[in-house]
C-alpha cells in the first residue's frame, strides 16, 4: 500500500489547472496499488487531489482539522467537501473545536506524518499563515518523506 499526501494552495489560477491535474495523474499512476489519497479536503488542490484519488481507483482517507471546518468554505466548496467527505473510506476529525491556523498546522502535520510520499501544489513561497502549504513541505522535508512538487513555471497566484 502507498499512501500519497497531498498540500497545496486553495486558489489555483486556471492556467495553471491542466498542468497541475497532469502532474497528479502522472504521479499516482505511478504508485504501486493499493492506493491510498490522504487529504483534508480542503478547497483548490486537496479537492483536486483527492477527485484525482477516487477516479484512480484509490482509497480516500481524510484528516479534517477542526468541528465545524465545514463553514471555512464558500458554498461551491462546501459541496465538493461533503461529497468528498461522503466518499472517504477513512477520516480523522482533529481535536479543535474551532478551524484556526494551529488546526490547519496540525493536520498538516498529521498528513505529513502518515504519508510515504508528499504532492505539493507549490508555487514555492512562504505559508501565507501558519499551516499553509509550506509549512507542510518543510515538515515532510524534515522527516525524510519524498516531496512531488507541482506548479508552472512563471504562473503566479493571486
Amino acid at each position: 500500500m502507498t499512501i500519497v499526501g497531498i498540500t497545496g494552495h486553495q486558489s489555483i489560477p486556471d492556467v495553471a489547472r491542466q498542468y497541475i491535474l497532469d502532474g497528479v495523474r502522472e504521479i499516482l499512476s505511478m504508485q504501486p496499488t493499493p492506493l491510498v489519497g490522504l487529504s483534508s479536503l480542503a478547497a483548490g488542490a486537496d479537492q483536486l487531489f483527492a477527485y484525482e484519488v477516487l477516479a484512480a481507483g484509490g482509497d480516500l482517507h481524510a484528516v479534517i482539522p477542526s468541528k465545524h471546518y465545514e463553514e471555512t468554505f464558500s458554498e461551491v466548496d462546501r459541496s465538493c467537501y461533503f461529497k468528498l467527505r461522503n466518499r472517504a473510506t477513512e477520516i480523522k476529525i482533529l481535536d479543535y473545536e474551532a478551524p484556526s491556523e494551529e488546526a490547519f498546522d496540525a493536520a498538516g502535520r498529521t498528513i505529513t506524518e502518515r504519508c510515504d510520499i508528499m504532492i505539493a501544489i507549490w508555487d514555492g513561497k512562504a505559508a501565507r499563515g501558519q499551516g499553509g502549504t509550506g509549512d507542510a513541505v518543510e515538515h515532510a522535508r524534515s522527516n525524510g518523506k519524498p516531496v512531488h512538487i507541482i506548479w508552472p513555471a512563471g504562473v503566479t497566484r493571486d
